[in-house]
């Protein structure tokens, strides 16, 4: 049998389209059942809720708000709340909803507490049972409306950034709806969607991968750059801009589970551990002295990778093709959020290094490397 064998792991329904959220409360009212809303402020405060708060209430128990990638001890927290009380989930907002979602409706069907479940950490495996969920991302990103792990942190007490993981955390439904994106702040866009880019990079070039999340990786980086120079634009463009980067990040959330991902994440992981930062921005910050290291790779199969994207994706640009993926990210993007930025100390540094690892690259960067791009993308002092 082949050694890198792909499954793919997707939502068993998907709906994509400008306007899809008006689905929703169709879909709940033809079954229905005791559902939970997790959702961000945002949403509350926005259009989509004016339009349809009142019809969705109807169908609802009611709803927490996450504004932050929840604890262990959060989950908890909620699961006893509604242990007994919920059959349903439906997660709209940022990746951080959705994850704390998709925890908590795991977690409803498991007995312990949720840190004994949790990768790195736990001492229990996870069981092929979870409360149907309905995911809908307000941003476009993270792809966790289409991944079987759902991210936990605790900065606090275990200092852990770490998955709950099983083929059945994958969302039932999916509603993709670009219109979502809409209003939202344009660092919040770049630094999604670098997110985004960034799993489809990650999973392209995973030593994982093959044909299959290869290719679907390069549809999404495709996608993704027809949307990055254009995410704010308020007229036509605009719409098709945030429509191609919302699928980008579904493809990528669909890469990141059959291949998985390298280095940067390797590191963003650790440093999520400690540091409240932005995810999208960590890996974005950390994507471009990661190029610099890719444009020195010895690795034939590297090379390889990086001269078809360079093919597919800047054809007529004679720089290596990291060098020149590094220069249009920077060029084109709609804020230079990798400008200013948090200061990092040498012990943060030092303790995101003795824990961080390359994952899945074809390459296993050693602690100098590692030191390296992390003092590239901060200021450490």
């Amino acid at each position: 049998m082949s050694e890198n064998l792909i499954e793919l792991y997707s939502n068993q329904q998907t709906l994509f389209g400008r306007g899809s959220i008006d689905r929703l409360i169709p879909l709940l009212a033809a079954n229905p059942q005791p559902t939970l809303l997790f959702c961000g402020r945002s949403f509350l405060n926005g259009p989509a809720w004016q339009r349809l708060g009142a019809a969705l209430n109807d169908q609802i128990l009611g709803y927490e708000i996450v504004s932050h990638e929840a604890s262990p001890d959060e989950i908890d927290a909620w699961v006893n709340r509604w242990r007994g009380h919920v059959d349903r989930v439906v997660a709209i907002g940022g990746g951080s909803v959705l994850d704390a979602a998709k925890a908590f409706s795991a977690m409803m069907q498991h007995p312990l507490n949720t840190a004994r479940y949790l990768e790195k950490v736990g001492d229990t495996p996870v069981q092929a049972v979870t409360l149907p969920l309905i995911a809908i991302p307000t941003t476009a990103g993270t792809g966790s409306e289409a991944t079987q792990n759902a991210v936990v942190t605790d900065q606090q007490h275990i200092q852990i950034k770490a998955s709950l993981r099983h083929p059945v955390f994958v969302p039932q439904v999916a509603i993709l709806d670009a219109d979502l994106l809409k209003g939202t702040p344009d660092n919040v866009l770049a630094t999604c969607a670098i997110d985004a880019f960034t799993h489809l990079f990650e999973a392209y070039l995973s030593r994982k991968g093959n044909l299959f999340t290869q290719q679907t990786a390069l549809n999404g980086l495709r996608l993704f750059f027809k949307a990055w120079p254009n995410l704010n634009r308020d007229d036509a463009q605009g719409d098709e801009a945030r429509e191609a980067m919302m699928m980008a990040s579904w493809l990528g959330g669909v890469c990141l589970s059959s291949a998985g991902l390298g280095v940067i994440h390797g590191i963003a992981g650790e440093l999520g551990a400690i540091k409240p930062f932005h995810h999208g921005e960590v890996c974005g910050r950390l994507l471009f002295p990661f190029l610099d290291v890719l444009a020195e790779t010895e690795n034939a199969e590297q090379q390889r990778l990086m001269a078809q994207l360079g093919q597919a994706l800047l054809p007529d640009d004679l720089a290596p093709p990291a060098l020149a993926l590094k220069a249009w990210l920077q060029q084109h993007a709609i804020v230079p959020f990798w400008l200013e930025g948090p200061t990092l100390s040498p012990t943060d540094v030092d303790w995101i290094v003795a824990r961080a690892n390359s994952k899945n690259g074809w390459v296993s960067y050693d602690a100098p490397t590692i030191t390296e791009m992390i003092t590239a993308a901060w200021h450490v002092a």
